[in-house]
């Protein structure tokens, strides 16, 4: 809460925990098939996951290290607890989900999961020849000496402990007798689960922890074993380099990247069912301190629930639809042609991203192509952009890429793409001191037989990155252009990127440190000019997160005004719905089959409707230490197409949620009519785009 504002304003991890819940809640949506549901568990895990190793170590760096933050030690500290207890009270949910609906579900489907080492008759001796030969060589057992021995702890990697008691003493209970052992499960070697032979018309999966369990004895001979749980480190993978200047910075970010092995711990998980005693010993041998401790469930890291086998087939899966077609592209071999007459929008995964690849191939073997531009924030592993470029160079073509190698995880793939683009004669140019460059461009400069306009333009502006495996499953949107006002205002970004001297103001692009903040806030203002001349004023905004407070300031001013808004906001949002000063602002979140990530703002200026379509989410980062651009989208039927679809998505009455003034999620099927006819978003998107291209 800020003080010195009237306004006030949700903690941005408490609200994120709110998003990471309602990925929660999509696995008890009985409506979908059971691996759906199940993939939603691992999402959730895994998202948990990244957050402790990035937001979480924030707070422990403000309490351990005094590094200075918006809150004060004693408020970090608060904010902390407070993210703890949230997390354990969503956790207890999780298993509950777990136990007592998927496993059931999963047995009326004939899959029993195992969620016990103690293995039925029928599997006791494969289980046994299962891990002598293909676990127990890769087990390396060490003993624990809280004052002298203990091994280091890997981040995210499972390890059972064990209390032991030699056989040949006399087990009276007192736990100072006890030996202690740590054992990492070896990933590497052996999968999660193991599919079990069948039997009696069922199929059989155990969790490799529960195999290993069920044959610990062998492991540790001579000793009786007390009890066995297992445990888990998260550690500090966050890092900065705002500072420092851009010599080497290559190699500084790869050495960093390489230390988040060893950073410091920000979340000790746990067996709830672990004895104190045993906790107490860990806690003493590792250093845990108390805000790091996170008790869970039996099984760890299930971000590994996606690898679950599935021996039905596709039945219990969701099928997603093939992309569709764009008859503009289908019907003209070149794309580049076809953006001389029109612009085109593409809406992924609806539709295919094959579209944006074929144009970057065909400018590739264009002769008349001269130059490329893109920028590369998150690409695939063998992108088939970055072949495309590669092949660019080779084919003679001047061929620049700008890599932003503070790509959070990605650091190495971009760095190695990176490479293999020099390599081949692309120039690269690296991060720009103090700034990330997320905005997603491409740029083609060709030779035109027009004499007055000898060389031609063409652009691609994306709202999500040049990563073909993540297209299909992320909704986003991208533009294709030949428009010369907008190829203009591109060549200057380009030409910001590059450290030359910009020429002129951009008069259609809006680019963050330059004219992004100052528009946004003028069509907010507009907005609020015309509903105090009686007229209306409506705003809708979608976009990731929305935590940027000078942002929120300004929708709250609105919405005093008189100013209608809707957000559609997936994750972050530090803007408290249902206040006085946030009467007329309604927060919908969708949470679906594909990752809502497009970011689009509408603002409906006098009937004289503006869209623009961006990267940018509304948040501190984006907007101010961020290289972010948002771009007009001026053709009418692409605009109807576009507001259309965000008709459709606040009409969402079955995956869409309200946020609340408490973080929850209310879903709208609960508030609906009966006499409402069910709308998914999703799934209305596909049926408008494939009625309106005519398939």
């Amino acid at each position: 809460m800020n003080n010195n504002s009237p306004y006030k304003y949700f903690k941005r991890d408490i609200s994120w925990l709110s998003f990471n819940h309602r990925v929660l809640l999509e696995a008890k949506d009985e409506s979908l098939p059971v691996y759906e549901r199940i993939k939603f568990l691992s999402i959730y895990s895994s998202n948990l996951e990244e957050f402790y190793k990035i937001r979480v170590s924030g707070y422990h760096s403000s309490i351990l290290k005094n590094i200075s933050r918006d809150e004060s030690e004693e408020e970090a500290l608060q904010t902390l607890m407070e993210i703890n207890n949230e997390v354990t009270e969503q956790e207890k949910e999780y298993y509950r989900i777990f136990n007592e609906m998927i496993l059931p579900e999963l047995e009326k489907n004939n899959i029993i999961l195992y969620q016990t080492d103690e293995v039925e008759p029928f599997h006791r001796a494969y289980v046994e020849k299962y891990f002598n030969e293909e676990v127990f060589p890769y087990l390396q057992p060490m003993i624990i000496l809280k004052d002298d021995i203990h091994s280091f702890i890997q981040d995210g990697r499972i390890y059972q402990v064990v209390s032991l008691v030699k056989k040949k003493k006399k087990k009276t209970g007192d736990n100072s007798s006890y030996t202690y052992a740590i054992m990492k499960i070896p990933y590497t070697k052996v999968p999660r689960f193991v599919e079990l032979p069948s039997f009696g018309g069922n199929h059989y999966i155990i969790f490799i922890d529960d195999l290993i369990k069920a044959n610990m004895q062998s492991v540790f001979p001579g000793y009786e074993i007390v009890d066995c749980y297992s445990i888990k480190i998260s550690r500090d993978a966050d890092f900065s380099l705002e500072n420092e200047d851009q010599k080497d910075i290559a190699e500084r970010i790869l050495r960093k990247v390489r230390k988040r092995k060893i950073g410091a711990v920000t979340r000790f998980q746990y067996d709830k069912d672990m004895p104190g005693y045993f906790l107490k010993y860990l806690c003493e041998a590792y250093e845990i301190e108390e805000e790091e401790l996170l008790p869970s469930g039996r099984y760890l890291n299930l971000a590994d629930l996606m690898k679950l086998p599935n021996p039905v087939g596709d039945r219990l899966r969701q099928t997603l639809p093939q992309p569709l077609r764009v008859p503009e592209l289908e019907a003209n071999n070149s794309i580049l042609r076809v953006l001389r007459r029109q612009d085109v929008l593409l809406h992924f995964p609806y539709q295919s991203f094959n579209y944006l690849l074929r144009f970057l191939l065909q400018a590739a073997f264009d002769p008349k192509v001269l130059e490329i531009k893109v920028t590369q924030y998150r690409v695939a592993e063998n992108s088939a952009v970055i072949n495309s470029l590669i092949s660019a160079a080779k084919n003679g073509k001047k061929v620049t890429v700008f890599v932003e190698l503070k790509a959070r995880f990605d650091e190495e793939n971009n760095y190695l793409s990176s490479e293999l683009m020099q390599q081949a004669g692309v120039k690269i140019i690296y991060s720009l001191p103090g700034l990330k460059v997320h905005a997603k461009l491409a740029y083609v400069r060709k030779r035109s037989n027009d004499p007055d306009d000898p060389i031609k333009g063409y652009a691609y502006l994306g709202t999500g990155n040049f990563n073909e495996k993540t297209a299909r499953i992320y909704s986003d949107k991208g533009l294709l252009t030949s428009n010369k006002e907008i190829i203009r205002d591109i060549d200057e970004v380009f030409r910001v990127l590059e450290g030359k001297p910009y020429m002129h103001d951009f008069r259609h692009l809006l680019v963050t440190q330059f004219n992004m903040l100052s528009a946004i806030h003028q069509m907010i203002e507009q907005e609020i000019t015309e509903v105090e001349s009686g007229r209306e004023g409506y705003i809708v905004l979608k976009m990731n997160s929305l935590e940027d407070k000078g942002m929120i300031n300004a929708l709250y001013r609105a919405s005093e005004a008189g100013v209608k808004v809707d957000l559609i906001i997936r994750g972050i949002c530090c803007l408290i719905p249902n206040q006085p000063y946030s009467k007329n602002i309604r927060v919908t979140r969708i949470v679906d089959a594909y990752l809502e990530h497009a970011r689009v703002w509408y603002f409906l200026n006098g009937g004289k409707e503006t869209i623009y379509l961006t990267s940018a989410d509304w948040m501190q980062r984006n907007l101010h230490r961020r290289i972010e651009v948002a771009f007009p989208v001026y053709s009418e039927p692409l605009k109807r197409q576009i507001i259309d679809i965000l008709k459709i998505q606040l009409e969402d009455n079955q995956s869409a949620v309200w946020v609340n003034e408490h973080l929850d999620n209310v879903f709208k099927r609960d508030t609906a009519s009966p006499d409402d006819t069910p709308i998914r978003a999703q799934q209305a998107i596909h049926d408008y785009l494939k009625q309106s291209t005519g398939q």
